[in-house]
Parts: structure tokens; C-alpha cells; sequence
């Protein structure tokens, strides 16, 4: 899709741009819309806080009300835990119950929906949210972060969950600060590990 020619994927782009991070990575305090009285919806799913923040972005920049998807049960803090849990709902095709759903999605004409790639696909509980409520008619913008690996089926995904709908292009960024984390302090500790091995005693180097 030709960017120039899509003026909401343009605006978006250049808020995002142009606007600080700080102050963004708060969302709502409780399950409901952060009502505004806008005809456009940004919807989001976060666990490490990097989609979040761009969902803060998009709803300041635009003025839309704000929904933070989350699963009835949370998800495991321990990020191993967390992606062999996804893995299996993937697996067996699970759909995880919703914290809360919108009862009012009729007064969106757009929808922005944000969320991480999980396996090379649209965590569980984003499916549950698309089956949950109608995207029939609606212009339906994503904006996805990612680890390195691409968007995997994820369009297909919400193609296949939300047939209806206008599926526009989206914002895509590569964040991914928990799996680079785990493989630079797994790197740092097999450098530990081979000094304590060289004679049984050798302590790491303590830092200056």
C-alpha cells in the first residue's frame, strides 16, 4: 500500500516520530475504554511494554480511546514460562477468556490493534479478543512489535478472524528487550562458568 496515499497510516507515522516516550507507558487502570468520545479505537495487548507505549503514542497523537486486552488469567512473569504457555494454547488452538471485552464496539468505525508476535504468530489472546467482538465494516490498523523474526502468519490471522473488515497496512517494529536480555546474560554466564572450571575455585573478576 502506497504510504503517501493513506493519510491515518501517515499521521500515525509521523506522531510516532515526532512525539517523547515518556509519560506514554501508563495505560488504563482498570479493563474499561479510556473514553474520549472518538469514533476510532486503539486496542492493545502488552507484556513487556514495548506495544504499550506505542499504543500511548497512537492515542495522544490522534485522540481515540484506549483498551489494554488482557487475558482473565495473567501470564506467567517468567518470560520462558510465558512463551512455552503461548506455544500450547497455539498448539491446541486455545483461546484464553478475557479480563474484559467492549460492549460498544458499534460506535468504532477504526480500529488500531496492537500486539507482540508470539511463535511467528498473533498471541492467543488476540484471537480471543477478534472472536469476540465484530470487526464487520471497520478499518482495522495494526501496529506489531516483534523479535527479529518478521510477522509471521499474522495477517492471515487476522484475515481469517476478521474477514469484514478493512485490513490496512500497519506499523511493524522489531523490540524485543526479554530475549535479548536472556541471551546476553546466558552468554555472560558461560563466560562465568568457564573461569570457575579452570581450576575449581577461580572466582569472576570482580568490576572496578
Amino acid at each position: 500500500m502506497d504510504e503517501q496515499h493513506d493519510p491515518v497510516r501517515r499521521a500515525v507515522m509521523m506522531a510516532l516520530a515526532a512525539l517523547p516516550l515518556s509519560g506514554t507507558s501508563s495505560a488504563s487502570a482498570d479493563n474499561d475504554v479510556r473514553q474520549t468520545g472518538s469514533r476510532t479505537l486503539v486496542a492493545y495487548f502488552s507484556r513487556s511494554g514495548n506495544t504499550r507505549v506505542i499504543a500511548g503514542l497512537i492515542q495522544r497523537a490522534l485522540g481515540t480511546d484506549l483498551f489494554e486486552i488482557r487475558p482473565a488469567t495473567p501470564y506467567p512473569d517468567d518470560y520462558l514460562k510465558t512463551v512455552e504457555q503461548a506455544r500450547h494454547e497455539s498448539d491446541v488452538d486455545y483461546k484464553p477468556p478475557l479480563e474484559a471485552m467492549i460492549s460498544n464496539m458499534t460506535n468504532y468505525d477504526t480500529v488500531f490493534l496492537g500486539f507482540p508476535i508470539w511463535g511467528a504468530t498473533t498471541p492467543p489472546v488476540i484471537r480471543s479478543f477478534m472472536d469476540a467482538h465484530d470487526f464487520s465494516g471497520k478499518t482495522l490498523i495494526t501496529f506489531i512489535t516483534h523479535g527479529g523474526y518478521g510477522l509471521g502468519n499474522s495477517q492471515s490471522v487476522l484475515a481469517s478472524h476478521a474477514p469484514k473488515a478493512h485490513l490496512l497496512e500497519g506499523f511493524v517494529m522489531e523490540a524485543d528487550q526479554e530475549r535479548r536480555t536472556m541471551e546476553r546474560v546466558t552468554s555472560w554466564l558461560k563466560n562465568v562458568k568457564v573461569l570457575a572450571s579452570e581450576d575449581g575455585v577461580r572466582k569472576p573478576p570482580r568490576s572496578q
